[in-house]
């Protein structure tokens, strides 16, 4: 906030939920009255953001607070767009969200003219990595917004972002041509996140398991194929869920209709493609399940911080196999994006879903951060939900043997085949049912050994390379072991724990509140929330809910020390809550 309010150009990276956006808007309602612009005109923040659903949330959010904010996009009436317009040239507007087509797009000289004589007083970028081609998201017209450094000189530039390690922070400071930018770069780490990565097995168990353990609450499931999406929302519609599917292929009607039935809670489950994902603010995102692995750690952090952001306890559950990485080299050869950029992002990921160490140490380091904790106490290595293989270097010795006895021209499928034991045609006739190697896994599941390969991939001692389908290589590391040199330690699932059904707003240990009073709390903010056509967490977070029903306060006054409730909201709907706290019974 003091690099905006000193006119000092810079570089933020916060997590999600982390209060980037808070940055600039604070700024943007307490400048004027100490650095009025020429002609004494109090000027207003261009936002560029990339999501016209991003946009609306906040604006909603903003206004709610008692912010003259607005946005410019494709969806309003010319009415609306020239509502929006008489608020800036009479000095009104606080906040002016738009898109980055629309600054640079074909045809904004004359927009970007009539902004600089409204009074721009800083640009903050939204969802900066989008500038970077070394980051998840990149557009080509985020790269053109350097352009505007010389229409509006005397404003300063701001980049914010949730996902930026150094490269794309360095190249959003050179695109953006920023001068001495103060570069602020926040923990990546959300202890209330609780990371698990499972070996795709059967996906319709695997979610059940999971949903138990999240009974009426929200969350997503991301999938890497449209037809993915639409056939586990059909299956999760027919277990009783109320959920909708989300991807590119749907009318635009149908996915804005999707997103908003989402964030006013009217359902509870999306199942999306990646398309859904990037500005998604629904704060009481329970949970967050990939089924399927992502294309980079970046697009996965970016995804799973979708969970949790009202700070409460949250699960993100990565499902993958090792055919995923195999998909995602195919895809990314078709679309002419298999790029030495995008080679290492994907091994980056596969390192992370089939590593054995701390999940958000992993994340953390991944980032540039320096991961302090011993145990995080919340990941499935951590909580101690993997099993050591006995004699785990022994098993690790059969594989590398194996590969090496198939004189290293094979992939996962083939040498899993040969250590199971199983004379497949390609096994026979290859002769490799006459390997000493053959079978000598064969009380292992086929899952349990592509687990390992997968594990020492990983590590370090196989290599999977070669075009166009991958075959297995020894490393100097892998030979080493296979000579006796040293050891390692192989890890697999332990059989699933009992789950429980859990009721809603149960999400969090330190909650001692009644669970009752919460959900009459959650009634009252859907019913004021829909009054006002906004989304619920716009009213209050949940955690503001729970500190309600924790604390019970009774009068206007008390309100003021509860988190989240300012003088405005206290005095907007205040009474509504106060009114279902004192009016509430627990039921015997």
């Amino acid at each position: 906030m003091h690099a905006v309010l000193d006119r000092r150009d810079s570089v933020v990276v916060l997590p999600t939920g982390g209060g980037k956006s808070l940055c600039f808007q604070a700024p943007a309602v307490v400048v004027p009255e100490t650095a009025p612009l020429p002609g004494g005109r109090r000027g207003f923040a261009l936002v560029v953001s990339p999501l016209i659903s991003l946009m609306k949330d906040q604006v909603d959010g903003l206004r709610v607070d008692g912010v003259d904010a607005a946005y410019l996009n494709s969806t309003q009436t010319s009415a609306e767009r020239d509502a929006v317009l008489s608020s800036l040239r009479d000095d009104r507007c606080r906040l002016l969200y738009v898109s980055p087509e629309r600054l640079v797009g074909e045809g904004s000289q004359g927009f970007r003219r009539s902004l600089k004589q409204w009074g721009v007083r800083f640009v903050a970028i939204d969802e900066a990595h989008c500038i970077s081609q070394w980051g998840h998201d990149f557009r080509t017209e985020y790269r053109q917004l350097g352009r505007l450094r010389d229409e509006f000189p005397e404003a300063s530039f701001h980049a914010f972002t949730a996902t930026a390690t150094g490269r794309v922070r360095s190249d959003i400071v050179s695109e953006l041509r920023l001068v001495d930018p103060l570069v602020l770069v926040g923990s990546f780490d959300r202890p209330n996140l609780v990371y698990r990565v499972l070996r795709r097995g059967n996906l319709h168990t695997q979610l059940t398991q999971i949903l138990a353990r999240h009974d009426d609450e929200a969350g997503i499931v991301y999938c890497t194929s449209r037809r993915e999406v639409e056939s586990l929302a059909e299956w999760l519609r027919g277990e009783g869920h109320r959920v909708v599917p989300y991807h590119a292929g749907l009318p635009d009607e149908e996915r804005a209709a999707h997103q908003e039935a989402f964030l006013d809670e009217n359902v509870d489950i999306v199942v999306a493609t990646v398309a859904f994902g990037m500005g998604i603010d629904r704060s009481n995102v329970r949970f967050v399940v990939h089924a399927g692995s992502p294309r980079s750690p970046e697009h996965y952090q970016q995804e799973a911080g979708r969970a949790g952001r009202d700070g409460l306890a949250a699960e993100c559950v990565l499902i993958y196999s090792g055919a995923d990485f195999v998909r995602w080299r195919q895809m990314l050869e078709t679309n002419g994006e298999w790029t030495e950029s995008s080679r290492g992002l994907l091994r980056d990921m596969e390192r992370y879903a089939a590593g054995t160490r701390c999940r958000h140490q992993a994340l953390v380091e991944y980032f540039g951060e320096r991961y302090e904790r011993d145990n995080c106490g919340s990941c499935d290595w951590c909580l101690k939900e993997l099993d050591q293989v006995p004699d785990s270097t022994t098993v690790a010795r059969k594989i590398l043997s194996c590969v090496a006895r198939v004189r290293q021209t094979w992939g996962v499928g083939h040498v899993t085949d040969v250590l199971l034991g199983k004379s497949s045609d390609k096994v026979v006739a290859a002769g490799h049912d006459q390997l000493s190697t053959f079978g000598l896994l064969r009380e292992e599941t086929a899952a349990a050994i592509r687990g390992y390969i997968e594990q020492l991939v990983a590590d370090g001692l196989l290599l999977r390379e070669g075009d166009p389908y991958p075959v297995l290589r020894l490393t100097q590391a892998g030979a080493s072991l296979l000579k006796g040199e040293g050891e390692c330690q192989l890890y697999r699932e332990q059989a699933p724990v009992k789950t429980r059904s859990r009721r809603r707003g149960d999400g969090a240990a330190t909650f001692d509140g009644d669970p009752e009073l919460f959900d009459v709390l959650r009634t009252v903010r859907l019913t004021i929330a829909r009054a006002r056509g906004v989304p619920p967490y716009v009213i209050f977070h949940d955690t503001t809910l729970r500190e309600l029903a924790e604390r019970r306060p009774q009068t206007l006054d008390d309100l003021h020390d509860i988190y989240g409730v300012g003088a405005r909201k206290a005095a907007d709907f205040g009474e509504a809550f106060l009114d279902a706290i004192r009016t509430y019974r627990r039921p015997d």
